[in-house]
């Protein structure tokens, strides 16, 4: 029997796909292109700025898309009375942060939009977390709550721009500068106390909420402390509460972020391969009365977790020579094949392919050579 192989990138996206499928999330399909004022209106809600476009036939501007959340937010209907919930694997493009080149990368994500209650904003954040495991068992979920965030800032009676640059800093964990800007805009000490603390806040969820109540200052902040209580707690009737952390480094500046915010980070992968958040203002710049919170996880960020450095182009090398019969060529390759490795055969070796074992059939019978380590 013939054994079907796929790639680590392939596998991953099936996974989560049928993960997905599973809590009733329908696939979305789209096109490769949109009008390029559809990005340009919302540059905010970019990951870069950089978008590739070209003039269609109708004289019109069209872009590869850089984001699949905007074209989803702008296909749906108005979802005020009833709840979109939908899933989708598609290629973007955009400039790679390493090459400084544009790059088609493949990202795996779900968004839902309506309605968003309790129940559909807690689900959303554990199927982040079940993606994370479907990938690794080490892996971590970092959340923290823009409201939380803002309800404090509007304490402080900062400026936009003030607030921005306080956004930043509690981003980089930059504590000094936090207190220096409290201290030049003569913020009040208490308020002050609570934006160090945030910024130097990580870890376990069950640990850091205390310390996060303690420092709530009004009905939005209390407000955050409950959504975040709650959806952990959901998260741990579902088994999924081990690496959840309070982390309030994972914030955003733009303006369409409004509620929970969350980041899911693989061992071995040195950046977040999983970002998402409730985004209800971007839903309402769209005219919409809806809420909305999804997520994103980038498969390019994967390969080296998946095998996308390794050293060999196959499993095995099979040299054969011009007198060996093709029957027993094709039955050791099959043979091979089904024990789940890939197989390359050829007449020599050259030195120009890698492998991790090499095999020769001599008389129709196979010998293996080295390990397959």
């Amino acid at each position: 029997m013939s054994v079907v192989r796929f790639t680590n990138e392939e596998m991953a996206v099936m996974s989560l796909s049928s993960l997905y499928a599973g809590y009733g999330f329908r696939q979305f399909k789209m096109s490769k292109f949109e009008e390029y004022d559809l990005y340009a209106e919302n540059k905010d809600f970019l990951l870069g700025s950089s978008v590739i476009t070209f003039t269609d036939t109708n004289g019109k501007l069209m872009a590869l898309k850089p984001d699949v959340t905007l074209s989803i937010v702008k296909s749906v209907g108005d979802t005020h009375l009833n709840t979109e919930k939908v899933y989708y694997s598609e290629n973007v493009y955009r400039v790679d942060k390493g090459t400084h080149q544009y790059k088609e990368l493949m990202q795996v994500g779900l968004e839902c939009i309506g309605d968003i209650d309790m129940y559909s904003l807690s689900e959303v954040v554990l199927l982040a977390k079940k993606s994370l495991c479907e990938i690794s068992d080490r892996n971590i979920l970092d959340i923290s709550h823009m409201g939380f965030l803002n309800g404090l800032l509007d304490e402080t009676k900062l400026s936009d721009k003030q607030r921005a640059v306080v956004i930043g800093y509690i981003r980089e964990k930059n504590t000094v500068a936090i207190e220096q800007i409290c201290s030049d805009c003569f913020i009040d000490e208490k308020i002050k106390n609570a934006l160090v603390l945030l910024t130097g806040m990580y870890g376990p969820f069950s640990m850091k909420i205390d310390e996060l109540k303690a420092v709530s200052c009004n009905t939005t902040t209390d407000d955050a402390v409950k959504e975040m209580e709650a959806i952990f707690g959901f998260l741990s009737s579902c088994g999924c509460a081990d690496g959840v952390n309070i982390d309030f480094s994972i914030v955003s500046d733009s303006g369409y972020y409004n509620g929970v915010v969350f980041q899911g980070f693989i061992d071995g992968v040195p950046m977040g391969v999983l970002t998402g958040g409730s985004y209800d203002n971007l839903v309402h710049k769209f005219g919409k009365d809806a809420g909305a919170v999804g997520f994103a996880v980038y498969l390019d960020l994967l390969e080296r977790l998946m095998g996308g450095d390794k050293s060999y182009d196959v499993d095995v090398l099979l040299v054969y020579d011009c007198d060996t019969k093709l029957d027993d060529i094709a039955g050791a390759v099959e043979r091979i094949r089904c024990d789940g490795k890939s197989v390359r055969a050829v007449t020599s070796d050259n030195g120009t392919i890698k492998y991790r074992q090499r095999a020769e059939i001599t008389n129709g019978e196979v010998r293996f050579y080295g390990s397959d380590d």
